[in-house]
């Protein structure tokens, strides 16, 4: 017998709520900064405001600065690291201003690891 919450889920939450549009396909991830059609600049969160929406007052005499250097394209310049031993450790670099400390194993010939905080791949070299 199933449960009574997916009962209602299945059966009357299509009725209660709207039906949901078709989702249009993924566009793949434009990497630098755009532009929208207003001419705003675009931020990493692709945060753009409406032309009249109230919170564009705090633009008001001065424009948006955004950052040009996103941090995406940043790490997709860096190389591959290649490393000797199967499992290695990546903690950022930088002492304090790195992340914590984690394990990534390179157990496959074709496998990259990446880190999981910043990002940085590890590949394993073999002889």
């Amino acid at each position: 017998m199933a449960a009574p919450g997916a009962t209602f889920r299945r059966l009357l939450l299509p009725l209660l709520l709207p039906p949901r549009a078709a989702l249009p396909a993924a566009s793949p991830r434009r990497y630098g900064l755009r532009a929208a059609a207003t001419g705003e600049a675009v931020t990493h969160t692709g945060q753009v405001y409406e032309e009249k929406d109230y919170r564009k007052v705090r633009f008001v005499g001065r424009q948006k600065e955004v950052n040009k250097n996103f941090a995406i394209d940043l790490i997709a310049e860096q190389p591959v690291s290649e490393v000797e031993s199967r499992v290695i450790s990546c903690d950022g670099g930088g002492g304090a201003l790195g992340h914590p400390k984690v394990y990534i194993n390179l157990d496959k010939e074709t496998k990259t690891g990446t880190c999981g905080y910043c990002g940085l791949q590890f590949k394993q070299k073999h002889h």
